[in-house]
C-alpha cells in the first residue's frame, strides 16, 4: 500500500516540476519582432520588377514572416499612409534588424532607392 502512495506522490511532484519548466520557458521567450516599411514608389514598374525579387528573397533568408505585402492602407486618423505598407514578423526585433541590414538587403536598396522612398522602423512585439 505504501509503495502505491510513493508512486502517486512522485508522479504528483514530477508533473508539477515540469509545469514549473514550462512556465520558466515561456517566460524567457523572446517578444517577436515587427519591421513595418511604409513606402512611396514613383516608379511601380521598376520597383516591382527589379527590386522587389531581391529583397523578398533576402528578407525571407533573413527569417522574415510576412504579415502584410502592399496592402491597400486606409487612413482613419491622420494623414494617409504612403502608397504600399510591408509588415514582416520576425522571431525577435534584433533578427529583423539584422534582416533589414543585411549585406544582400542593402544591395536591394540601392535598387529600390531608385524607384521609392523608405521609412522602415522595427517595434517590439507582445511575448507570447
Amino acid at each position: 500500500m505504501k509503495t502505491r502512495y510513493v508512486i502517486a506522490l512522485s508522479a504528483a511532484a514530477g508533473i508539477a516540476a515540469g509545469a514549473a519548466a514550462v512556465e520558466t520557458l515561456h517566460a524567457q521567450a523572446k517578444a517577436p519582432g515587427f519591421v513595418i516599411a511604409e513606402i512611396d514608389v514613383n516608379n511601380v514598374d521598376g520597383y516591382t520588377k527589379e527590386f522587389l525579387p531581391l529583397a523578398a528573397k533576402s528578407l525571407a533568408d533573413g527569417g522574415a514572416k510576412f504579415v502584410v505585402r502592399g496592402g491597400k492602407p486606409m487612413a482613419l486618423e491622420g494623414a494617409a499612409p504612403p502608397s504600399r505598407i510591408v509588415i514582416t514578423r520576425f522571431d525577435s526585433q534584433e533578427q529583423g534588424k539584422a534582416a533589414y541590414t543585411s549585406p544582400a538587403y542593402m544591395e536591394a536598396r540601392k535598387i529600390g532607392d531608385k524607384y521609392a522612398k523608405f521609412r522602415i522602423y522595427t517595434v517590439e512585439g507582445l511575448g507570447e
